[in-house]
């Protein structure tokens, strides 16, 4: 059994953050919302109390019951969780008189702390809140701070409970991880023993064991958290793992025939439907997104149960569900107001009466990717960008047609191979072109010409939460402005989406 770090979620929006730094130092964690969470063992050697938008006077704000953690187990409270525990055990938290944001230099104040072990004396950290810690109990001891900031961190006496004022899990605080390896390792103990390596043999065990003889079936998309999924089930059962693979139609030019024969050369065991006219044909007339996206997902489903159901004795259905979709369905703050209707594969397991098997439910996106290298998975699957379940129906704006897919298919197809060759691909969290609704008059050669519009757009980002417009070279794109035009017959006109994530969104639909 590995060790594990408990996260107690107040609702940060970093809580997620702070799991993913906790196991890049190879060590498991799990999110748990703060009144909510198991039972301790002696798996669990530490606790982290995360940030949260309440302030610890809001009537509304959490209030976790810790005492079967402070004083017997490690405990460190992160922004919100460190003035709780100054404010709930004698201390005083007042409104800030400035509100302290963003980067702040803070002065360790005590070398012989653990939490700071071989960290700069005058370190960079990130501040996000708006209160402050005006007194702490007399069995605080304060550890560091900043010029705006007294009580920077603490640490209490003959306990192993920590608090600081910053958030150690953001990029812009530069020792962060070493502030959090102190506290994982040197004073909780862990073993960093989490690794791809570990997550295989583990998983590929528990799918032998929980399975056995059943009979599985998956729907791949061509996606790294689907293939991932695949061969980790393909290991554990081998042809008692069939894989259904649908062209919808919709997917980009060329991409049905070369991950179908990826998969393949893998050894999976794939059935690929050509089902394209079916999904053309319900599409017809249809101009909303949320009524594209909901004709594309109904077709899906139906395609998929026609072809699971010529399998006999199908057991299980297979997911590629991964932990953040898990955490959202636990959160402090209720399940997601929003679920995208093409998640996954929504409504399948109780139409077709199957056990789920979700082999990644346990990982992050970056995790799933360094499984993926370690079970051998293609680069070009591996390093993919994110593509939208609903493929190209929603990067077609507006009624989608076989012919206008195609014109997108063609325009798509000479932006992302030339990402590809001028090394900007792997640069990029996800691009791809859009077909608008617009037609603009043209001239080539001596004719005016009447036709479409193509919008580029790439990202870069880190979870697709938030997202940057990235900035290509001029050089580049007016290189892929003028071979789509030249080669397109039917667009006339490249224009570049230069909006960031909020206020805008990645997708246009």
């Amino acid at each position: 059994m590995h060790n594990k770090i408990l996260i107690l979620d107040f609702g940060s929006q970093y809580t997620q953050l702070i799991a993913r730094r906790v196991r890049e130092l190879n060590v498991y964690c799990e999110i748990h919302p703060y009144n909510h969470y198991p039972e301790l063992d002696n798996s669990i050697k530490g606790v982290i109390l995360s940030g949260s938008p309440f302030s610890v006077h809001d009537p509304e704000a959490p209030k976790p019951d810790l005492e079967k953690i402070k004083g017997k187990i490690p405990l460190l409270g992160v922004c919100f969780g460190a003035q709780y525990l100054a404010q709930n055990f004698g201390g005083k938290v007042m409104p800030s008189q400035t509100r302290e944001y963003g980067r702040a230099m803070l002065t360790i104040g005590d070398n012989q702390c653990t939490l700071f072990k071989g960290v700069t004396s005058k370190t960079q950290v990130w501040m996000s809140h708006g209160d402050t810690i005006t007194e702490i109990p007399s069995d605080f001891l304060i550890t560091a701070g900043t010029e705006d900031v007294k009580v920077g961190a603490f640490h209490i006496k003959d306990e192993k409970t920590y608090g600081i004022q910053f958030h150690p899990e953001v990029y812009h605080t530069t020792e962060g991880l070493s502030i959090l390896r102190n506290f994982v390792i040197d004073i909780c103990g862990c073993q960093q023993d989490w690794t791809p390596a570990s997550f295989v043999n583990e998983t590929i065990d528990n799918l032998k064991s929980t399975l056995q003889n059943d009979k599985v079936v998956l729907g791949l998309s061509g996606g790294v958290d689907s293939s991932v999924a695949a061969l980790l089930l393909h290991q554990a059962i081998g042809t008692n793992l069939t894989c259904i693979f649908v062209d919808n139609g919709l997917l980009r030019k060329d991409e049905y025939r070369q991950v179908l024969n990826s998969y393949k050369t893998l050894g999976l065991n794939v059935i690929g439907v050509d089902a394209k006219q079916r999904f053309y044909d319900d599409l017809k007339n249809i101009t909303d997104p949320e009524a594209k996206r909901k004709s594309i997902g109904k077709n899906f489903i139906e395609v998929f149960d026609e072809e699971a159901h010529k399998i006999t004795n199908v057991k299980w259905l297979a997911q590629g569900t991964i932990y953040p979709d898990v955490i959202e369905s636990i959160s402090v703050n209720g399940p997601s107001a929003t679920i995208k209707s093409h998640h996954n594969v929504g409504g399948l397991p109780e139409k077709m009466n199957l056990k789920v098997v979700e082999p990644l439910r346990l990982l992050f996106k970056d995790e799933v990717r360094r499984v993926g290298n370690e079970l051998g998975l293609p680069v070009n699957i591996l390093h993919r960008h994110p593509f939208p379940g609903p493929g190209l129906g929603i990067r077609v704006l507006g009624e989608v047609t076989p012919d206008k897919v195609r014109l997108l298919q063609e325009a798509d197809n000479i932006y992302i191979n030339g990402l590809r060759q001028h090394d900007l691909y792997d640069k990029i969290w996800q691009a791809g072109a859009m077909l608008l609704p617009v037609q603009t008059v043209g001239v080539m050669g001596d004719e005016r010409t009447y036709e479409y519009v193509v919008a580029l757009r790439a990202v870069t980002s880190t979870d697709g939460m938030t997202a940057d417009w990235y900035h290509l070279p001029y050089e580049f794109m007016a290189k892929i402005s003028n071979e789509i035009i030249n080669k397109v017959k039917g667009i006339n006109r490249v224009v570049y989406d230069i909006s960031s994530k909020p206020p805008a969104t990645i997708e246009w639909e």
